[in-house]
């Protein structure tokens, strides 16, 4: 059985100061895989232009090819004029750069968004993506991990093939947060299969803050629930969970896949970078 165990090293964490604003602290190697990572985005005022501009700002200089969603997408009703405010305007500019984006489910949406064809869902609740031979998406649906839905990632881990397998779903199995804490439930149900199949990343939402977890079981795990609100002072004081947390402000995430590694950039509404580093793979029998 394969597993995977990670390792993050050369960790960079700023003090939010102007002098940490605007420093890259990505690769940007040829034939890598990058990309972007928003959660709980979709507000439609000011702090999610914000970090939308930001996301705009960084991509001339760090040209990602795609985003991830991680849930709570839209907030409140799902009219066309929703999907515009919330979606189709504050990204614009990455839209008409031809950026995709790929949105897990959250507690606040609505099933009838997997076929909004910007979402990239094809019309299902979860499914995964291979942006490069090597590297496969999985994303899930952490209000109904019925056994439907865990069959099917059990097949579908054991036949990827890949080298990098990365998940993304809206319920953290691993958080510090006061407000809603780690989703033990889901953990249970989810993180077998995730160890079994070996599963090197991560990403959730649900809690508006950025926190990054000492790997668990092998497994780095992100939350990344801060692109449109915040719940300041949420984070548990001294959590021996957590490796870097911020709930000081709203945040999005830039990331890169270059060989074995996993370069990592967490960044305001400010273009402020509040941590960084990378995440080793270590493929051991």
């Amino acid at each position: 059985m394969r597993r995977t165990y990670i390792f993050v090293l050369a960790v960079l964490a700023f003090t939010i100061s102007g002098a940490a604003q605007g420093n890259l602290r990505l690769p940007v190697e040829d034939g890598s895989v990058r990309f972007a990572v928003i959660g709980d985005s979709g507000t439609g005022d000011r702090n999610q232009i914000a970090v939308a501009k930001q996301l705009a700002v960084w991509r001339s200089r760090f040209p990602y090819e795609f985003a991830i969603m991680l849930g709570d997408n839209l907030y409140g009703s799902e009219s066309a004029s929703t999907y515009a405010r919330k979606f189709e305007i504050p990204y614009k500019p990455l839209l008409d750069a031809g950026v995709k984006f790929y949105a897990a489910l959250g507690n606040h949406d609505e099933p009838t968004q997997r076929f909004y064809k910007p979402f990239n869902m094809n019309g299902e609740q979860y499914y995964s993506f291979r942006p490069k031979l090597g590297v496969r998406f999985f994303a899930l649906d952490s209000n109904y991990l019925d056994k439907r839905q865990l069959d099917w990632l059990q097949k579908e881990l054991a036949a990827s093939g890949s080298e990098w397998k990365i998940a993304f779903f809206h319920h953290p199995l691993y958080s510090s947060g006061e407000t809603h804490g780690s989703a033990d439930l889901a953990r249970k149900q989810l993180e077998p299969l995730l160890v079994e199949h070996g599963v090197d990343v991560v990403f959730s939402g649900h809690e508006h803050f950025y926190e990054r977890i000492k790997p668990q079981r092998g497994i780095t795990y992100f939350i990344a629930g801060a692109s449109g609100k915040v719940r300041r002072g949420d984070l548990r004081q001294r959590s021996p969970l957590t490796a870097k947390g911020w709930d000081q402000g709203y945040s999005f995430m830039l990331l890169e896949i270059a060989g074995d590694e996993m370069h990592f950039q967490a960044i305001s509404e400010r273009g402020q970078t509040i941590d960084a580093g990378v995440v080793v793979r270590n493929d051991e029998p």
